[in-house]
């Protein structure tokens, strides 16, 4: 004899697991997609030591 009972509850218990896994990760998909993209950071400031070399440069050109 098969264990028809059985089986059926295994399936059914798979197909409600993978429902709800299916809808947190949609969930999750969604949130992340609401959230507003960030602000181009400002651009770094140069190295001090690049600062200075400008400054050397731009003093023998004159």
């Amino acid at each position: 004899m098969l264990a028809y009972g059985s089986f059926i509850t295994v399936a059914l218990n798979f197909v409600i697991l993978a429902f709800i896994i299916f809808v947190m990760v949609k969930q999750m998909n969604r949130l992340k997609k609401e959230a507003p993209p960030a602000a181009p950071a400002a651009p770094a400031a140069p190295p001090e030591d690049i600062v200075l070399l400008r400054e050397i440069r731009d003093s023998l050109k004159r």
